[in-house]
């Protein structure tokens, strides 16, 4: 019997991909890009590009030559070497939001800045839910000088999580001690290009700019075979066309001026085409990240970094909300569903709320169950093995549906089971148990996940070297102790 097709959203045809790419290739060639790194800027001057004012037009032959070297397939192993994630084709994968500096608080329902402790939990939990392919360093604590934050992010998600890590510098002289963290996990720095354990974002500024920072993070990543994310962050109306499909164009000249830079310093490391753009919200002024426009650029974007066969990543799955409420769900499931029919394959997001500035635990939880419906419906349905004729006289002739063996042998893998989260009893039942909203639900969901954790650290010389490394950095930064990282439930994720 013929399979049944994978379900998709798409918003262009191949050709309006293509046509991105040449017009994008075209403001490369005629505007160019605003590089502030010394290196980078040579890099691609030796490589045959041109300085124009302030700016270095890159012509078209560069751009197809660096995709011509950039790998279609990216995979990504966990702390203990083992396959997490292969970035490739239409397979979707979840990690939490990044960078946010608040949590919103279980208790009080106030958003607050977030601490090491808040970290930890964040990673723990994280750990403990399949849907979640990655972690990221999905906070920025509070009680750590902020020059060091970029380090002790990663730091703690490889302390106390298994999982690879979606992350970042915030400083020049940042990637060198991320980069030593990460080899501990590995035999040496070239079982780390073979099994690369985290992503790091690099970000060019719109309009058309590579900072020095994340130049020098894009071109250190290629070097060391570390993945690197690029994010371009249009905004529409304000740093970026208005209209949807020229915003695209400007992504793609951002992101591909970005390949360019990437491939030049070495050939064949890996890329992922990725970004966080938004449709500007004209009468606040905000960045909307749960606009439906903003979601649709995302879409349109993924396609063409598919068109170029490269890993895509997106920022959905989230919300500009402020409490996990109805806005918050909506936004946030739309968001989840849309970048699984699209084929994104690394969409973080997820727990974020408040234009990326706040993460919530119980959000977290919440849109963990929005990740595993989409990952379900790209799934699809199953064509089966043979005519369903037979199968139904048999039904019903016999008159068992719920003890057949066929009901028995297919039915966890046909309709799942919900999580105490989602709400499927009577409505007598839902008020006997208290009538809890999902929120509620998801409170006491966190709690139970923290207080039944077990500890995973890492063996303690990997352990003992790892804090060395930080404790080190953090003395760099004026900071003679680390702050107290066990948690008041234990160290380690939830089952």
């Amino acid at each position: 019997m013929t399979s049944l097709r994978r379900p998709r959203v798409s918003l262009m045809s191949k050709g309006d991909a293509g046509r991105i790419v040449g017009e994008a290739c075209r403001v490369l060639e005629e505007t160019g890009v605003a590089v502030e790194d010394p290196e980078g800027e040579t890099l691609l001057l030796d490589a045959g590009a041109d300085r124009h004012t302030d700016r270095v037009r890159i012509p078209e032959r560069l751009v197809r030559n660096a995709l011509a070297t950039a790998p279609s397939e990216i995979r990504l192993f966990d702390r203990e070497g083992g396959l997490a994630a292969e970035l490739a084709g239409d397979t979707v994968h979840f990690d939490p939001g990044s960078a946010a500096i608040h949590v919103l608080d279980g208790g009080s329902g106030k958003r607050r800045e977030a601490t090491t402790r808040d970290v930890v939990d964040l990673v723990r939990l994280v750990d403990g839910l399949p849907h979640y392919a990655a972690q990221s360093t999905a906070l920025l604590p509070s009680d750590v000088p902020e020059p060091v934050g970029d380090r002790y992010r990663l730091f703690l998600a490889l302390r106390y999580g298994i999982k690879p890590v979606v992350t970042g510098t915030f400083v020049a002289d940042g990637f060198a001690p991320m980069k030593e963290m990460l080899v501990l996990f590995r035999e040496d720095e070239d079982d780390l290009r073979k099994r690369p354990l985290a992503v790091f974002d690099c970000c060019p500024s719109p309009p058309l700019r590579w900072s020095r920072l994340t130049c020098r993070c894009l071109l250190d990543c290629a070097r060391a075979g570390i993945p690197a994310e690029l994010v371009s962050m249009p905004l529409t109306g304000a740093t970026a066309p208005v209209t949807l499909r020229d915003a695209v164009v400007q992504h793609c000249a951002e992101n591909l001026s970005g390949v360019v830079l990437h491939q030049l310093a070495r050939p064949g490391a890996p890329v992922v085409y990725g970004g966080a753009p938004s449709a500007f919200d004209m009468r606040h002024g905000s960045t909307p990240m749960g606009a439906v426009e903003t979601m649709m650029i995302h879409l349109a974007y993924s396609q063409v970094g598919k068109h170029l066969n490269l890993p895509t990543h997106g920022y959905l799955g989230l919300s500009d909300a402020k409490t996990p409420d109805y806005q918050a769900g909506l936004e946030s499931g739309v968001g989840a569903v849309l970048a699984a029919l699209a084929g994104i394959n690394m969409v973080s997001g997820p727990g974020i709320l408040d234009y990326i500035l706040t993460q919530s635990l119980e959000k977290l939880l919440l849109d963990h169950e929005a990740c595993g419906m989409a990952l379900r419906l790209v799934r699809g349905i199953s064509p089966g093995d043979d005519d369903a004729v037979d199968l139904i006289r048999d039904l019903v002739v016999s008159g068992e549906f719920l003890s057949h063996p066929h009901t028995r042998e297919h039915w966890r893998r046909e309709l799942g089971v919900a999580s105490p989260l989602i709400d499927r009893e009577s409505y007598g039942d839902w008020e006997a148990r208290g009538a809890r909203s999902a929120l509620e639900r998801a409170r006491e969901e966190v709690e139970r996940r923290l207080a039944g954790a077990t500890s995973r650290l890492p063996d303690a010389d990997r352990d003992a070297a790892l804090v060395s490394i930080m404790t080190l950095e953090a003395r760099r930064s004026g900071l003679d102790a680390l702050p107290d990282t066990s948690p008041d439930r234990s160290t380690g994720p939830p089952g």
